[in-house]
């Protein structure tokens, strides 16, 4: 089966089936960034809020240490068994581990164990969170037609924004309903709780999934590597560099929106916990809803424009975006949060047809896994401590805004440096000149 003939019933099947996986992986990350405040008092408490919450965005940037080696781990495996059994075995662990941190004992009642266990769990979360995006992004840019990848690619970021949604939407409608007390006492517990029977559903269906077209054309030519770890870095160092310091801008510029900004909404606008909460809610549908938008863009202008634009309305947006959420007005914040929310659209994206048009079939789900992983632990799972402390740091709200303008050149830089890839077939993925550096005879182009 190649992609120019795959039936239109099938590719949806598989949208569906990634995109829904990849919907309960980041429901089940996102929640304790929007639980981050309340989580500080619970589990680090503290004289200084200051202190307690870079404590708690400490644990949110431990966890991500562990994305590029649960990107290594995964990443090879998805090359040796394949992409289906692989996506399966990811959301299972982090559905366990989500579950988990709902069951937790707090500081008050467990002592230093409370952020102890949180630590490690957490740290299972980004394990598996390492497998996830990149997997999924390789699915179905695997069924794909060659010119509709973008289009239909920006449904994998259409499912982690409405993740991040509607985390944001479960914590607003508690902090909306209980009281500080009641929330304090058990209402945190019940959203992470929630991931087990969400846990069973997209294990469900994942486990009915066919393997992709391009996995079962190595298979058939005995095409599997023996070792991808060592094999992808040697062919393929370069390009996860280059395409590394784009995926930094991506990294920076989603956690920033979708974790960080709420709780700046707080600390520099004076927004109560439920007027921030809500503007994420709205913000971060907006995001999903402007995804396959900017998917159909991408497949028009080119990947190299897209990469380009993002950078240069990131680096311009950034300081109008915190100058309109230090207001302290629900409306003008609104506005920040859009903004900024825009930029993050465009980047991940385009990013999710690039994590496989980079890189050749038989070493995709390697390469892209630690690509993207390296990139988000140093500039994604920072952003929050790092935002929190330059601020204390410097007394000066503005000063994230130079720390992302920073990132968005070295993006530039690297989105300059990468090929165009938007109308190649995978197959020729991998190499510049338009062939698979290890393609053989028999080997599909339309498979791959």
């Amino acid at each position: 089966m190649t992609h120019a003939t795959t039936p239109p019933k099938t590719l949806r099947r598989v949208i569906v089936a990634a995109s829904v996986g990849n919907f309960v992986e980041w429901f089940d990350f996102a929640l304790y960034g929007f639980f981050a405040t309340l989580i500080a008092e619970l589990f680090f408490p503290s004289e200084s809020a200051g202190t307690a919450l870079l404590k708690t965005f400490a644990v949110f940037a431990v966890a991500f240490a562990f994305r590029p080696l649960g990107g290594v781990f995964f990443g090879q495996l998805g090359d040796r068994i394949g992409r289906k059994r692989t996506l399966a075995l990811t959301i299972f662990i982090m559905a366990g581990a989500t579950t988990l941190i709902g069951l937790l004992p707090t500081y008050a009642t467990a002592g230093i164990w409370a952020p102890l266990l949180l630590t490690i769990i957490r740290c299972a979360q980004g394990f598996s969170a390492g497998g996830e995006y990149a997997g999924a992004c390789a699915y179905v840019m695997e069924h794909a037609p060659h010119d509709k990848r973008g289009r239909l690619g920006s449904f994998v970021p259409v499912s982690t924004f409405l993740a991040f949604a509607s985390a944001a939407m479960l914590a607003y409608v508690f902090n909306s309903a209980l009281s500080a007390e009641a929330m304090a006492a058990w209402g945190w517990r019940v959203p992470f709780i929630i991931a087990a029977p969400l846990g069973l559903i997209g294990l469900y269906l994942r486990m009915r999934l066919d393997e992709t077209p391009a996995f079962q054309a190595l298979e058939q030519n005995h095409q599997i590597p023996h070792s991808p770890l060592r094999e992808t870095l040697r062919l393929q160092g370069r390009s996860m560099c280059k395409l590394g310091a784009f995926i930094s801008l991506t990294a920076l510029s989603f956690y920033t929106f979708t974790t960080y900004f709420s709780t700046y909404l707080q600390q520099a606008g004076g927004f109560s916990r439920t007027a921030a909460l809500l503007i994420s809610l709205i913000t971060l549908f907006f995001a999903a809803g402007a995804c396959p938008v900017v998917g159909i863009l991408t497949d028009r202008i080119g990947r190299k424009a897209t990469m380009s634009s993002a950078a240069g309305v990131l680096a311009i947006g950034i300081y109008p975006a915190l100058m309109l959420a230090e207001s302290g007005l629900f409306t003008m914040g609104l506005l920040g949060s859009l903004l900024l929310g825009f930029g993050a659209v465009v980047c991940n994206v385009v990013t999710a047809p690039l994590l496989s048009e980079i890189f050749p079939t038989r070493s995709r789900y390697t390469a892209s896994a630690i690509t993207y992983n390296v990139a988000y632990t140093i500039f994604g799972g920072t952003a929050p401590f790092i935002a929190t402390w330059l601020i204390e740091s410097t007394g000066n709200n503005m000063a994230p805004a130079v720390y992302l303008i920073a990132v968005a050149a070295l993006g530039l830089l690297g989105a300059l440096s990468l090929p165009e890839t938007s109308k190649i077939v995978l197959s020729e993925a991998g190499d510049v000149s338009g062939r698979d550096v290890l393609a053989r005879p028999g080997f599909s182009s339309g498979a791959a």
